[in-house]
């Protein structure tokens, strides 16, 4: 596989004219190359957040009697963010509850299939499994390599189906390996059967412009990912038939409502996360534009790839690129020295070192049975980040390969 040589592109500045890394609270003097686990919030953004639970403090039986009428608009904001329907959208914690959801409210039945892959997250295949053994089911997984194009992900998931599937989850953009699965495709191979299909889009806020395809189904996404919003803010969209069958995960006073009005109304829980979303992604679009987000983070993307893995490579004699068939611009994979990171628990273990002995935050995965680096880029990284990375890290993680 040939990779092109990456010019470094210029770092990003905030309208102040200073590095765009003064738009975030990030620990200055560590490098920051995990955006894709749990984000960063802006600092005006968590200004905002730190106003309304002032206000939420000051009075919170007002608050909380009003806080279900306050809903409406803020799902409207996010749904324009998300270019869908305000009424086919409900806002939850993370993905995971959103795809709890789903499998807490459908309907399945005895000795039910349910079909993914094994780029599955790993909450969402275990959640899955449980379900199946509520039913004594069975979960079957289509063995995707990570090289795959789109004709051969469709092919490798409608083989996994028969006439007992009566769910499809797949990945929009995988955790664990970066890559795009094509939904759209996958869509209609379900639509044909009448299997539906869930999408785990926990990646898709910001990095794809329009992420959500039009399909009846499932879809849920993180919003405190790359679109930047506080924790504990994603989006549950459900479209079609089954979409008044979707409840949300904790019975309280919604009960009289159906979707998405139902999920609106969630206790004394914070959802200060959610009030704020929309001032992210203002924040981004009037500081930056979401447009230029995604040309940086790809043409950074490309350098820090390219001088990581060509740095691993010239200490090893191992070839670090990794083959991936569909490719997502701000997350990348880079093959780590053999023999390192081989097992979740390692995987674990080496990122804990990366960040503890070297400042760096980092994601390690595991997939097949190697050990990959996944790096991100967002507005807030520069070369410099890819380089320190290639010069301090990379010798270091060669050494531990060759001692373990």
């Amino acid at each position: 596989m040939a990779i092109s040589a990456a010019t470094a592109p210029s770092p990003m500045l905030a309208p102040s004219g200073h590095l765009a890394i003064t738009d975030w609270s990030l620990t200055p003097g560590k490098i920051h190359l995990n955006h894709g686990s749990y984000g960063a919030v802006p600092r005006r953004v968590q200004e905002r957040q730190l106003e309304l639970k002032a206000e939420m403090e000051a009075n919170p039986c007002v608050w909380f009697m009003g806080q279900a009428a306050s809903l409406p608009p803020v799902r409207v904001g996010v749904a324009n963010f998300l270019r869908v329907d305000a009424d086919d959208l409900a806002l939850v914690t993370n993905a995971s509850a959103g795809v709890s959801a789903v499998y807490k409210s459908l309907p399945f039945s005895n000795g039910t299939q349910i079909v993914t892959t094994n780029h599955a997250y790993g909450a969402v295949l275990e959640g899955a499994k449980r379900l199946a053994r509520t039913h004594n089911g069975e979960v079957r997984i289509a063995d995707v390599p990570l090289d795959a194009d789109a004709a051969l992900v469709c092919e490798l998931i409608v083989a996994q189906i028969t006439e007992r599937t009566e769910l499809i989850v797949v990945d929009q953009i995988t955790s664990a390996t970066a890559r795009r699965f094509p939904i759209e495709q996958i869509a209609k191979e379900a639509s044909k059967r009448g299997i539906p299909l869930l999408v785990d889009g926990a990646h898709a806020p910001g990095v794809l412009a329009d992420p959500i395809p039009d399909f009846e189904g499932f879809w849920v996404g993180n919003l405190h990912k790359f679109a930047c919003a506080p924790r504990g803010t994603a989006a549950l969209v459900a479209r079609g038939p089954l979409r008044e069958l979707v409840d949300p995960l904790i019975d309280s006073w919604g009960f009289p409502h159906s979707f998405p009005e139902s999920f609106d109304h969630v206790g004394t829980q914070d959802i200060t996360s959610w009030m704020v979303a929309s001032t992210s992604f203002d924040t981004i679009e009037e500081h930056y534009g979401w447009d230029t987000f995604r040309s940086y983070a790809a043409s950074l993307a490309n350098y820090g790839q390219r001088i990581v893995q060509d740095a691993f490579s010239a200490l090893t004699g191992e070839d670090s690129r990794v083959d991936v068939g569909m490719q997502i611009d701000p997350l990348r994979m880079v093959r780590l020295p053999r023999g390192l990171a081989t097992t979740h628990e390692d995987s674990h273990a080496v990122r804990a070192y990366i960040s503890e002995q070297l400042d760096i935050e980092t994601a390690i995965t595991t997939f097949g049975g190697a050990g990959f680096l996944r790096l991100s880029t967002h507005l807030y990284n520069t070369p410099a980040d890819y380089e320190e990375f290639a010069e301090r890290a990379v010798p270091d993680l060669v050494r531990l390969a060759r001692a373990s």
